[in-house]
């Protein structure tokens, strides 16, 4: 059995869409995650990381510890496992990367790992089976906890026989792997599909295994809110991060800030105040932090 990875405190993902005019390295973070997609050699080059990119690598390494995600890897697709990106690829870049944990996201995926969108896994049981043993396996090859990271979707895959936030739960306890909570993917999901509860979704999944926590904000486009990574962090998904913390400690909560990637609708970072926006971020969940972790030492809470 894996252990779950010590504490580390407020993590930024390090995207390089916004490169240009944000200053990453000079934020007050405990840890960068990196994209594995943005690193990796294309399929079929001889490259298993970009050149050039080990050097940027050492760079941020040497002033923050590096985690791992892995957003394109096919880990749950129907191809074979070995075939994979996230086996060809992923694998050696996150050990490479010397990372305590690496997360992937839960749903399908095809042969192409520049696929922007990937469908939602149908939540059944003959899925948690498949999906399960692909995750067991996935989580031995990288040697390091596996935690998976849950979607937003706009409907959900025909067939499903369980909540989503069962299916996670169920997954991480017949694989032994973790997860990576996105509370954004949540709060998305809670606006737009009808009847998705936000405190049952906290109250069924199993807190003790949540490695990290994603945290982002999003917009709206044609009557539906989506979670384009391209606002600042909203209420709502405070109030669920300090629930949270009150009742788990994870190894480190992540916030996400994105360019233009998603979609041609979503709102193009770097004008305004944006670095001020994302530093106002960043601080409020490192009060968060504290404060939980506050609370945890105080004597009625260790009584």
């Amino acid at each position: 059995m894996m252990e779950k990875p010590d504490p580390i405190g407020i993590g930024l993902q390090y995207n390089p869409e916004i490169l240009d005019w944000f200053a990453f390295e000079d934020q007050d973070v405990d840890c960068l995650e990196i994209l594995l997609d943005t690193i990796m050699g294309p399929l079929d080059s001889p490259y298993v990381m970009k050149p050039g990119a080990a050097e940027t690598l050492d760079r941020l390494r040497s002033r923050y510890p590096l985690v791992a995600h892995s957003n394109y890897g096919c880990d749950f697709g129907f191809g074979p496992l070995e075939n994979t990106p996230a086996a060809r690829r992923h694998v050696p870049l996150a050990r490479a990367l010397a990372s305590p944990w690496v997360s992937d996201h839960c749903f399908y995926g095809d042969d192409s790992w520049l696929d922007m969108w990937s469908s939602p896994i149908q939540f059944s049981r003959d899925e948690l089976r498949r999906v399960a043993d692909r995750a067991a396996r996935l989580q031995e090859m990288y040697g390091m906890p596996l935690a998976h990271e849950n979607a937003a979707y706009y409907i959900e895959c025909p067939g499903a026989e369980m909540r989503e936030a069962e299916f996670m739960a169920r997954l991480v306890e017949a694989s032994g792997t973790f997860l990576h909570l996105d509370l954004h993917n949540i709060y998305t999901n809670s606006v737009n599909l009808p009847g998705f509860d936000l405190a049952d979704y906290l109250d069924t999944i199993p807190l003790d295994r949540v490695v990290a926590i994603h945290l982002a904000g999003g917009s709206w486009h044609e009557g539906l809110y989506h979670d384009w990574h391209d606002s600042s962090v909203p209420e709502p998904v405070w109030d669920m991060l300090d629930a949270v913390l009150a009742k788990a400690v994870p190894t480190a909560v992540i916030l996400e800030f994105q360019g233009q990637a998603h979609h041609p609708g979503t709102r193009v970072l770097g004008t305004g105040d944006d670095g001020r926006m994302i530093a106002e971020d960043i601080a409020r969940a490192r009060r968060a932090w504290a404060a939980a972790s506050q609370a945890r030492t105080a004597p009625e809470f260790a009584s």
